[in-house]
């Protein structure tokens, strides 16, 4: 394929909520610009971008996808991303490796949960935003409603650049507001050909409506412009498109497009907005960067040829036969095939063969790449995502894609013990390919515990891994890591004595139990005096005592927060020794912590509710449900219309949390969470948790 400069690269981001039309579209640019050779639909699972069996079956993205389209002599890096809100790290990733996003608006569903989450992303990023209706011919599209949804959901800075003739079976054209000329297409075009026209007469009202406002928009952001406006000057075309541009890079403007990805009517007025309007790397402001491998001083990068090389690795997938293949943005630098690299994340080196760009599921080997563009390579050693490659000469660390923290958590295990080994490996693979998706074993609960973004989050991931591994992985509850601790005072003795013929064993030790500060933890406080135990002796009943807490004394949870004192004791000159004293501190523990008014401390979680002002009332009444304890309610200043809650929640009652919020707000109310601490647990609960231990345990001694 042609060599591409960076001044000839666009970067987008195609975002928008699930099956608002993403996947098509990119589709369709890449067929109509010649880039690809076929016009895939949803339906027969031949678009370009969804290729893995999880997304062929289910008809929806899971996984970012790369592809490109070749159109005026520009590439168009288009990236396909998943809609659902399960699958937004992958959305997230592709929005930091681009300059700009296109979001896609449902023509008959207008600004859903998925668009808001990922518009708030590209603003966050100062990246400029490009909307698009690309479901004109849908029934039911309503190209003024969703124009409508965005400036009340959204920001009211949109402004149409185009609009369409007819909607649903009527869809026939659009209309350029800049060339003030209509594209009218025939039935049966099969790549988005078009006949340009005078405006249609029965369109000519509507078309000086929007183009009034459009011009009206574009001058309130130039001076210059809005003189020449206000004069009663014509603006010409050209400056109209250059002001545009400008305004969309401060976030002034949001330009508004529509087309039918699946008939192509309309995509090549895209790919020509996309390259006339959209940045190319040099045209966006300088990334920063850490210099060094360790170093924390921070450094310009600047999209320049004869600057060091460095790029972000933003996505990895794993592919049969070939294994992972790393997808990466470079920043700087030009990078040749074959060319040794440095992974500054990881200190160590790889070298880039097999150089690539992305075109769905296949690479096309390129020779070098400039900066600014994206490419692929595969079996590096020890690169994954959100690494940096640099040079060994010029290291740096780029900031890396912050990913959501999982929402949702499972225990899993394998049904045949015997996959334990496998299911295993298939969720570290899993999380190599998508670092939302989190796996770690619980050391106390003896669990291995998955979290993602929600259910249907680790529905696919494990479907993945039983595809992959062969191995079929159940689900459970996670169990609580409850705690123990003492309320009262008491004091006892803990003795043991053991004669079997020859040396004995005798251990003897009085030790007194307290509480002790919230969060202090374990204290142990040696009060022998007059050598009633030798001192060689006290540290093993501090370890009798430690390991018999560890145990519990209700339910089996660890004991904290409380204080021993060993006080007094005797021992035997022949038969004492370590273990006879490590015994009787076990003894003491047992006999004299259930006097102490055990009680059950839970764990809770600090919780910070975004919702929508409208469903306020339920998210309230919901947290309570749960025990919720609400600390306040504010209004969001960068987001209107809604309102954040901070509460405090029993961990018990936030399992699928965000499936339940979800449902109350319509997917658009999300949450962030932390652990706050232990606190008491109310009498009535606490039983239900001691009465399902004890019936546990007799269950395993059953068995």
């Amino acid at each position: 394929m042609k060599e591409y400069r960076s001044e000839a690269i666009r970067n987008v981001a195609v975002v928008g909520h699930g099956a608002s039309g993403k996947t098509t579209l990119v589709d369709a640019l890449a067929f109509v610009s010649g880039a690809s050779k076929r016009h895939g639909s949803i339906k027969d699972g031949t678009t370009l971008t969804d290729t893995s069996p999880e997304e062929i079956e289910r008809g929806y993205s899971i996984a970012l996808g790369c592809a490109f389209a070749e159109w005026k002599d520009t590439k168009i890096n288009l990236l396909d991303t998943p809609g659902f809100l399960d699958f937004q790290g992958d959305a997230i990733a592709a929005v930091a490796a681009a300059d700009g996003a296109l979001i896609t608006i449902g023509s008959g569903t207008g600004v859903e949960a998925g668009t808001e989450r990922m518009f708030r992303e590209a603003v966050a990023r100062k990246d400029p935003v490009l909307f698009v209706v690309p479901m004109m011919d849908k029934e039911h599209a309503d190209f003024d409603a969703a124009y409508r949804s965005i400036k009340e959901r959204l920001t009211t800075k949109v402004v149409p650049v185009e609009i369409p003739i007819g909607a649903g079976a009527e869809f026939r054209g659009i209309i350029n507001l800049f060339t003030k000329k209509a594209h009218v297409f025939k039935p049966g075009t099969k790549a988005g050909e078009y006949e340009e026209v005078d405006i249609p007469a029965s369109e000519q009202a509507r078309f000086e409506k929007y183009h009034a406002e459009m011009v009206e928009a574009i001058a309130s952001t130039d001076d210059a412009l809005l003189e020449k406006f206000f004069g009663g000057e014509e603006i010409p075309g050209d400056d109209e498109m250059a002001a545009m541009k400008e305004a969309m890079k401060r976030q002034e403007l949001f330009p508004l497009l529509c087309c039918s990805s699946q008939l192509t009517w309309g995509a090549r007025t895209v790919l020509d907005f996309l390259v006339s309007l959209m940045p190319n790397a040099y045209e966006m402001e300088e990334a920063h960067a850490f210099k060094g491998a360790e170093g924390t001083r921070t450094v310009e990068i600047h999209p320049k040829d004869s600057d060091p090389f460095c790029a972000l690795v933003f996505k990895t997938t794993a592919e049969p036969h070939v294994g992972d293949v790393s997808y990466f943005r470079t920043f700087a630098g030009t990078v040749n095939n074959g060319q040794d690299v440095y992974n500054a994340t990881r200190d160590t080196a790889e070298k880039l063969t097999h150089l690539a760009v992305p075109q769905g599921r296949e690479r096309m080997e390129v020779p070098r790449l400039f900066p600014g563009d994206i490419g692929c390579v595969a079996k590096l050693r020890n690169t994954h995502t959100n690494d940096t490659l640099s040079t060994k000469e010029h290291p740096v660390r780029l900031p890396q894609v912050a990913f959501p923290d999982p929402l949702v958590t499972f225990a899993v295990r394998a049904v045949s013990h015997n996959d334990e080994e496998k299911l295993q490996m298939g969720l570290h693979r899993v999380h190599d390919e998508d670092p939302t998706f989190q796996t770690h074993f619980n050391s106390e609960t003896h669990e291995t515990i998955v979290g993602g973004l929600g259910e249907r989050h680790i529905e696919v991931a494990l479907a993945r891994v039983t595809r992959q591994f062969g191995v079929k992985p159940e689900l459970s509850t996670p169990r609580i890591p409850y705690r123990e601790t003492l309320l009262g005072k008491a004091e006892g003795q803990g003795r043991h004595k053991k004669q079997t013929g020859g040396k004995g064993q005798f251990g003897d030790c009085w030790v007194r139990i307290m509480p002790g500060p919230r969060g202090a933890g374990y204290r142990f406080n040696d009060e022998i005096v007059g050598g009633a135990i030798p001192r060689q002796y006290i540290p093993a009943v501090d370890r009798g005592i430690q390991e018999a807490a560890a145990r519990g004394v209700l339910a089996g949870y660890p004991v904290v927060d409380f204080v021993v004192e060993c006080f007094d004791g005797s021992y035997h000159s022949v038969d004492s020794n370590e273990s006879s004293f490590k015994m009787a501190g076990i003894l003491a523990f047992k006999t004299i912590a259930p006097k102490c008014k055990p009680t059950l401390l839970e764990p809770l979680d600090m919780v910070e509710v975004f919702t929508p002002d409208h469903y306020l009332g339920d998210v309230m009444g919901d947290m309570s449900s749960r025990r919720g304890h609400i600390l306040g309610t504010e209004a969001e200043a960068d987001m209107p219309g809604v309102t954040r809650v901070k509460a405090i929640v029993p961990q018990a009652d936030l399992h699928l949390y965000g499936t339940k919020l979800s449902s109350l707000t319509h997917g658009r109310g999300y949450f962030v969470h932390r652990f706050h601490g232990y606190e008491n647990m109310p009498a009535e609960h606490a039983s239900k948790v001691i009465e399902a231990a004890a019936k546990n345990k007799k269950e395993e001694h059953e068995d």
